[in-house]
């Protein structure tokens, strides 16, 4: 598997080229809650994949991401797109870098399973500080949203076993409400599945992808929601 704090850092423009070939998610936020007008906080913000949606509707958003190289890519898309409602900061998820009861909305993709892996010394306290730090950020009645993987190359859910006490966590001890949903990538051909699956998930997939010829990656995405 590749090094994906490798590629956050130093590969962040072909990383951006993977994630433009799954569908735009503002819809599915937008059914837990309305976007409008709302201070969003992105936590894990990447190089803008929930960023730039939700900057079409959102009053203010605070797009966060402990890699600067990820932000950097995400800052110009939004200055290409002509946002003047949006701000990008380095952050730690276990000490946002945002004020108290700042946001309405806060969202994270993908990104909390890097703290919360089970496979990783102390991920239940860290899992607790994250917890918090949303909790904090967030102004009564606002709403967390968080997206992790439930499987690539599947076409139903079927998420790697070192998440799944995480996401036990989130519905049983944080009161999260959970459903999937697909998240499939959409190659212009199979060279490009082939490269692109390969740079993220490794030989094997991409062998599949390859053997398949596949253009189309299935992919299932979990989705965890509340009001705090």
């Amino acid at each position: 598997m590749p090094d994906h704090t490798e590629i956050y850092q130093a590969k962040a423009e072909t990383y951006d080229v993977l994630i433009s070939k799954q569908p735009d998610l503002l819809r599915a936020v937008e059914e837990i809650c309305a976007v409008e007008e709302k201070d969003v906080v992105d936590l894990g913000a990447g190089t803008g994949r929930l960023t730039l949606p939700l900057a079409r509707k959102a009053r203010s958003i605070l797009a966060l991401d402990a890699s600067t190289e990820m932000l950097r890519v995400a800052e110009g898309k939004l200055n290409q797109a002509g946002f003047t409602n949006c701000q990008t900061r380095a952050s730690d998820h276990r000490r946002i870098e945002a004020a108290d009861n700042s946001a309405d909305l806060l969202v994270s993709g993908w990104s909390i399973c890097y703290t919360a892996s089970s496979n990783q010394l102390g991920w239940e306290k860290d899992l607790e500080k994250v917890m918090e730090e949303i909790r904090r950020v967030l102004r009564p009645g606002g709403t967390a949203v968080i997206f992790e993987t439930m499987g690539t190359g599947a076409e139903q859910p079927h998420p790697p076993d070192f998440l799944l006490p995480y996401y036990e966590r989130l519905e049983q001890q944080y009161g999260f409400h959970h459903r999937w949903l697909r998240t499939d990538y959409q190659f212009d051909s199979v060279e490009e599945a082939v490269r692109l699956t390969e740079f993220f998930f490794g030989r094997e997939l991409a062998g599949r992808v390859e053997q398949e010829r596949m253009t189309v990656l299935p992919e299932c995405a979990g989705m965890w929601w509340r009001e705090f």
